[in-house]
């Protein structure tokens, strides 16, 4: 059994760039959750389970500095918007801890023992990442990629592997050791890792909330 992670060790980042395709371009990070900005639910949520935390975004900046902590945009070598790697780049480049956890602004109901099970499995197999995967809809446990623990030793890999046109996480991560963390013990919230890709969507999620 290899040491385990500490919470200080790891620098959390939310990811908001997006464009919001699917959300009819709206900025998702600001849609309103229960009340309270997607991104700031997250983050009170994830502040927690962390060290240091960030935020990816790039657009209304000043809106996600509101929320007191350090607002990056991706990083411009990639081209705008391109997806969420471009984010794992820009945390990469600015984290100072020794491991960097990666979570969505979307998916407002993750677990909060989320960073700790990774942190477990990334330990135990001496891993370079942990991906968190969860039961879908047919039972089916599915590889979560953007929900994903890794050493900040990454940077430079992952610069060669975006540099030669590479955009897919898990073809990234796939280049590397890796552990699956599953999330489907009993008491395992469902929709514990289902994102909101519509204001329709995010009022159903809503309305799980007690």
């Amino acid at each position: 059994m290899n040491a385990p992670l500490h919470i200080e060790a790891i620098t959390g980042v939310i990811l908001a760039g997006g464009r919001g395709s699917r959300m009819g371009g709206v900025d998702k990070g600001l849609q309103n959750f229960n009340g309270v900005p997607l991104a700031l639910h997250t983050l009170m949520r994830l502040s927690p389970q962390v060290g240091e935390i960030m935020i990816n975004a790039n657009r209304n900046l000043s809106a996600y500095e509101s929320f007191g902590v350090p607002v990056w945009p991706d990083a411009t070598s990639l081209g705008e918007y391109a997806g969420p790697l471009a984010g794992f780049l820009t945390a990469l480049e600015r984290c100072e801890t020794p491991y960097l956890l990666t979570v969505p602004c979307d998916t407002p109901l993750f677990p909060d023992d989320l960073v700790a099970r990774m942190a477990e499995g990334f330990a135990r197999d001496d891993a370079d990442f942990a991906v968190a995967a969860a039961l879908e809809e047919d039972g089916q446990l599915r590889p979560q990629p953007v929900f994903c623990l890794m050493r900040c030793g990454m940077l430079e890999s992952l610069v060669r592997f975006t540099q030669g046109g590479g955009r897919k996480i898990d073809a990234w991560t796939a280049q590397h050791k890796t552990v699956v963390v599953p999330f489907d013990q009993p008491g395992d919230d469902t929709h514990g890792f289902f994102n909101a890709n519509t204001l329709t969507e995010l009022h159903q999620l809503e309305s799980r909330l007690p």
